[in-house]
């Protein structure tokens, strides 16, 4: 069983450079992680990701093609914990919308959504620690 936890809040951007302003000057935050297609913020124990909209929709796997603007996400200690989390969601009323594979950067990760289709990723990233509690570090 997984602690209860978010490890990750992901928003859909439709401008790079608008966003970096927004939360790098406007909130004086600084990246931890920074690409042409995502941001990412370390926050108190959780990951803040800003993603470009059409790489993230692709990434969901949402068959209409469509998104809602952001994605949770549970970050889990091993690669076999994201099957196995993602199997019980599945039998426990989740919508399936990307099956655990290995993406571009490394980890694995699934999408499923809840019974009114809110995305959640179940992700492993073998760069981020996760400690006893549950809380997240980006790149430790």
């Amino acid at each position: 069983m997984s602690s209860q936890q978010l490890s990750l809040v992901t928003l859909t951007i439709h401008e790079m450079e608008r966003s970096r302003r927004f939360y790098g000057e406007g909130f004086g935050w600084k990246a931890v992680y920074e690409s042409a297609e995502v941001l990412f913020f370390q926050m108190n124990g959780l990951v803040l990701g800003l993603w470009m909209a059409g790489p993230m929709v692709e990434d969901l796997g949402r068959p209409d093609g469509e998104s809602n603007g952001f994605a949770l996400a549970h970050n889990v200690p091993g690669p076999g914990d994201v099957d196995a989390l993602v199997a019980r969601l599945a039998e426990h009323g989740g919508t399936v919308l990307r099956e655990p594979d290995e993406p571009p950067h490394g980890g694995r990760r699934a999408y499923v959504c809840d019974p009114d289709m809110h995305a959640w990723e179940i992700a492993w990233n073998p760069a981020w620690r996760i400690d006893d509690e549950g809380r997240v570090t980006f790149g430790a």
